[in-house]
């Protein structure tokens, strides 16, 4: 049975830090590119931060670079998103992602989401 379950959100004040965990099973983690997408209040689900199934390549939306960073550890078949200087504008539930590309397609699994909510 495929697992994605997102730990680590919470109530944060403006400048403050979180990290988020995705811990994975019953796939092979270590070979997925896996990603963190965010879905604010009221708007759509947007991409934030992808990182290779190595950890050797990482990229991130303009609005996070410098303050968030995607890792991975595949011995414990977890990704994670360290947040710093945490913005009112970051709230939002924040969902794990795991992607296979084959030659049949895309084999695509997402988390339930955590929240995370920027507030004084």
């Amino acid at each position: 049975q495929v697992q994605l379950v997102e730990s680590g959100g919470g109530l944060v004040q403006p400048e403050g830090s979180l990290r988020l965990s995705c811990a994975a099973s019953g796939f092979a983690f270590s070979t997925y590119g896996m990603h963190w997408y965010r879905q604010p209040p009221g708007k759509e689900r947007e991409w934030v931060a992808s990182i290779s199934n190595s950890g050797g390549s990482t990229t991130y939306v303009d609005s996070v670079k410098g303050r968030f960073t995607i890792s991975r550890d595949n011995a414990k078949n977890t990704v994670y998103l360290q947040m710093n200087s945490l913005k009112p504008e970051d709230t939002a539930v924040y969902y794990c992602n795991a992607v296979l590309i084959t030659w049949r397609g895309q084999v695509v699994y997402w988390g339930q989401g955590t929240q995370v909510t920027v507030s004084s």
